[in-house]
């Protein structure tokens, strides 16, 4: 989920080189020109963090940053209060009220996402490869509950056992994370056996064995009568229907 970045500035300038600053980041930027506008859209956004200017119209940062930590709702919002005087009294002000840290005017895009790190974790954009790569997991692996499921639906090609290679190890290394144990290989609407599926079978096992990973393979009759046939998997089980595996894993 993106994190929502409120900057509240009556300053354009600031405002763009915050919104530049974040650019190359998992975030949604929402703006405001002055405390009122700041406050009204921190109340409806609730937004992960706050980067608040002391000197402003209608309403200023201090002002602005006393109603905040007044709402039981928005007061525990990190703000990063951005000053134009460095002075010890007014750094002292704002830290007494609250805030997570404080720049001094100029400052530089790199900067505020240095300060922002030691508060959030920021997460780059997936860049459109990447992106279209979890799309094609997707079309593969999926959760049932404790058990991580993987289903086959077309021919194997080289090129679809290279995808599931690559996003198997992957799966495996989220599941250890995650705790799950259990996997499903779903083989029961492959139209024909090949050398290709073969390879994914025996990766898909190996892997498996070798995380500790409760594994059960499902497909047909024929499917199963067919794997016999090969010596790297003559020796598989094959459950009839995904149901079957479940409880086999149970």
């Amino acid at each position: 989920m993106s994190l929502k970045i409120l900057t509240v500035d009556d300053s354009k300038t600031i405002r763009m080189i915050v919104k530049k600053a974040f650019r190359p980041y998992d975030c949604e930027l929402l703006e405001g020109a002055d405390g009122v506008e700041g406050l009204v859209l921190a109340t409806q956004e609730k937004p992960d963090l706050i980067v608040l200017d002391i000197t402003m119209p209608v309403m200023n940062g201090i002002e602005m940053l006393t109603k905040l930590k007044s709402e039981p709702g928005l007061k525990n919002i990190p703000v990063i209060m951005l000053t134009a005087e460095s002075g010890q009294d007014n750094v002292m002000q704002i830290v007494k009220m609250g805030v997570k840290d404080y720049m001094v005017k100029p400052f530089k895009g790199e900067q505020l996402i240095d300060r922002v790190n030691n508060i959030l974790k920021l997460e780059p954009k997936k860049t459109e490869e990447a992106a279209a790569a979890d799309d094609l997991s997707g079309k593969y692996f999926s959760v049932d509950g404790d058990i991580q499921v993987l289903v086959l639906q077309e021919k194997a090609t080289r090129q679809v056992a290279a995808q599931v290679e690559v996003y198997l190890q992957s799966k495996i290394k989220d599941m250890i994370k995650s705790g799950i144990n259990k996997f499903i290989l779903n083989l029961s609407k492959v139209p024909e056996i090949n050398m290709s599926l073969i390879k994914v079978i025996m990766s898909v096992i190996q892997n498996c064995r070798k995380a500790k990973f409760s594994i059960r393979v499902v497909g047909t009759t024929d499917l199963g009568n067919e794997l016999k046939q090969f010596q790297e998997t003559s020796g598989i089980s094959i459950d009839n229907t995904v149901e079957e595996a479940k409880t086999a894993l149970s």
